[in-house]
């Protein structure tokens, strides 16, 4: 089973591969906003799509706070520029680490 959790606690959405983790996505909460500041997936979890899965939950989740992104992490502006359904989310002054998938 698989599930993205909010370690609030260590400022960081992870992604559970039964149980264990198998990556996560470091943030810094701003007032009104979500900077994302690196994503890891470990070598062992490489390959299964785990990456997007656990950047779309969190992209989702800021959605739902209704707080801005900051996509400072190149995995999260990439994975944003290849699915533009989330750049509404993307703070104004960021919108150009986006790189769009055209």
């Amino acid at each position: 089973m698989t599930e993205v959790v909010d370690d609030a606690e260590k400022a960081r959405y992870e992604i559970l591969v039964d149980g264990q983790v198998a990556g996560f996505a470091e943030y810094r909460r701003r007032p009104g906003k979500i900077v994302f500041t690196h994503t890891v997936i470990r070598d062992e979890f490489e390959g299964h799509g785990l990456g997007g899965k656990l950047v779309s939950a969190a992209l989702d989740q800021a959605r739902e706070a209704g707080l801005k992104v900051v996509p400072i992490c190149p995995f999260v502006a990439g994975y944003i520029g290849r699915h533009p359904e989330y750049l509404d989310l993307v703070d104004d002054a960021y919108r150009e680490t986006v790189k769009s998938a055209d």
